[in-house]
């Protein structure tokens, strides 16, 4: 556990400095316009543990849109509604293919390769929206539940932008639905995915929230049962594999974390047993990582000598 609070606060403020000037090694995902409209400049970093301490530098207050980190809450939820049934419709292997992959949708029938790829989260998304009679509001206060906050909110601007430029993930669940395996109807499906992904959060509201994962499935604070200690391992064990996109097993090479990734910036890794790390900051890599994010996660956890592989 933390011992010394201040002497780590230092080193935060220390690595986001160090990592100034480098968001032009990266590009916002411009591909969702009101993305593109975020001050690339921005980084935040912070870090939640499971006996209680929050730290944080530079703009680790300031909310931003979680996008596919919003995949992991959907998918601890669609566990807990049909349980194994789940892995019926979604499998949970690494996809070795563009998280917005057609094509390999295709190949395998419906089935997309695992719940963390779009079409996999797509297919959660339909869970959700067949089994709860509000899910867009059973998602939002699944959130402030966890983050114990009241005032995360939906950005209805990314959420407008995302319907309005999301023929892709049309694409995908229609194809899903050609084959049988989507129950909801598609433009409601649809909106419910938008939704949880414009969720906005900051740095600290989200590594509390994920504290659950770094507990054997325990929210710390309330003493809580969110998930089975079964279902932490799986889920921790998916990020591992596939939570990077096409960059995961390299991070799990180097780093040596359960992680996911949004294309608005964010990066979330978990630390069994220990805590919960989240950077932002937008400009993305190739593979639709955040460049300076995924680097203060590496430095964090290189400086804490952190890794599920010791």
């Amino acid at each position: 556990m933390i011992k010394d609070i201040s002497n780590l606060q230092a080193k935060l403020q220390a690595l986001v400095l160090s990592q100034q000037g480098l968001h032009a090694q990266g590009q916002v995902a411009d591909y969702i316009p009101a993305l593109a409209e975020i001050c690339p400049k921005k980084i935040g970093v912070s870090i939640a543990t499971i006996d209680g301490n929050t730290i944080g530098a530079g703009d680790y207050k300031i909310p931003f849109s979680i996008q596919s980190i919003s995949k992991i809450f959907g998918l601890v939820m669609a566990m807990n509604r049909i349980g194994d049934d789940l892995w019926q419709r979604v499998n949970m292997e690494p996809s070795g293919q563009p998280f917005n992959s057609i094509i390999q949708l295709e190949w395998e029938k419906g089935i997309p390769r695992n719940p963390v790829i779009n079409a996999g989260a797509l297919l959660i998304a339909d869970v959700l929206t067949s089994r709860f009679s509000s899910s867009k509001l059973a998602f939002l206060s699944f959130m402030r539940t966890l983050a114990n906050d009241e005032t995360i909110y939906i950005d209805k601007h990314v959420y407008e932008s995302e319907l309005n430029h999301g023929n892709r993930n049309a694409a995908l669940a229609y194809l899903m639905k050609s084959f049988g395996n989507i129950e909801a109807e598609i433009p409601e499906l649809l909106s419910h995915y938008f939704t949880q992904c414009s969720v906005a959060m900051n740095c600290e509201q989200l590594a509390n929230s994920l504290l659950f994962l770094a507990n054997k499935g325990v929210d710390p604070k309330t003493k809580k049962v969110i998930c089975s200690a079964r279902d932490a391992h799986r889920i921790n064990a998916i990020l591992s594999t596939s939570g990077m996109y096409d960059q995961s097993g390299e991070f799990a090479f180097s780093v040596g974390l359960p992680a996911k990734s949004g294309v608005g910036g964010g990066v979330i890794a978990i630390v069994p047993n220990y805590g919960v790390i989240c950077s932002w900051s937008p400009p993305l890599n190739k593979f639709g990582n955040s460049v300076i994010g995924t680097n203060l996660v590496s430095n964090i956890a290189q400086e804490l000598g952190l890794s599920i592989y010791h």
